[in-house]
């Protein structure tokens, strides 16, 4: 390469390389000082007069390598003053209280208190059904198996409400729970149907209550409250209504004859 300089502006040099067409001889690239230096590569001192292109350059512009960093005048964010009102907050509350309740809306507490009763309602008829395919007299384990893992999954859910309750600073209330029905012989459907029936019944039920509750969340404007409703417990109630509505339908199919035996192994 031959190197052909001029005075120019500090942020641009030239580059001359007499091995390609003259339109692609010229090339803008940064400049650390205003002026540069002719200067050749292996070459004799007698070649280093200055080269003038042999043709029309085409010059592309790089812009600066570094720029200056925007100065910043005043504080963005001072701590010290800014969390005065919280300090006070954090003062006077009084020992019977939660420390670490921060935009908790009442409602959403007790909306969370009414979803945990619903949950445990819920538990509490799938674990009446669970004794009730049980007996020896009904001799149907899966379908036993089956709600007893149902109100095993409600239960959890009540656990997770109120673990959550705790964590935003609010209170667990326990309601009471309604006793459940205990038998569910049915003379046209039969048992396994009309149980399966119930339970379909009570997921698409305990679906609405938790978008109730999710509805709650977003008109309190409780972020992580609607978050925590989506993905710790729809999308669980999303899937259990999907099996109850298959199990429906497979027992609409197949009648209260061998078919229930057969489902039942399946369930097993």
């Amino acid at each position: 390469f031959l190197f052909w300089s001029c005075t120019l502006r500090p942020e641009y040099y030239f580059v001359l390389d007499n091995t390609q067409s003259p339109s692609e001889n010229f090339t803008m690239a940064l400049l650390s000082s205003s002026t540069t230096k002719l200067a050749t590569s292996g070459l004799s001192s007698k070649l280093a007069a200055p080269i003038r292109p042999s043709g029309p350059a085409r010059a592309v512009r790089v812009p600066r390598a570094t720029q200056e960093a925007s100065s910043v005048t005043g504080l963005v964010f001072d701590p010290a003053n800014a969390v005065k009102i919280e300090l006070t907050t954090v003062d006077k509350t009084p020992p019977s209280e939660s420390l670490g309740r921060v935009a908790f809306d009442p409602e959403c507490e007790a909306a969370i208190n009414e979803q945990i009763n619903v949950e445990y309602n819920v538990s509490y008829v799938y674990h009446a059904l669970h004794c009730f395919f049980d007996r020896d007299n009904v001799g149907l384990p899966g379908f036993a198996k089956f709600f007893k893992a149902a109100s095993d999954e409600e239960r959890d859910h009540a656990h997770l409400l109120m673990s959550y309750q705790n964590k935003r600073g609010g209170r667990v209330q326990l309601k009471s729970i309604v006793m459940p029905e205990m038998e569910f012989n049915h003379p046209e459907k039969g048992e396994a149907l009309f149980a399966m029936e119930l339970a379909l019944s009570l997921e698409k039920l305990n679906f609405q209550k938790l978008r109730e509750l999710h509805e709650v969340a977003d008109k309190c404007g409780d972020a992580p409250m609607a978050d925590f409703v989506e993905g710790d417990l729809l999308a669980d109630q999303v899937n259990s209504v999907k099996s109850s509505a298959e199990l429906v339908s497979q027992l609409r199919r197949v009648g209260k004859g061998l078919g229930v035996y057969h489902i039942d192994k399946q369930l097993q």
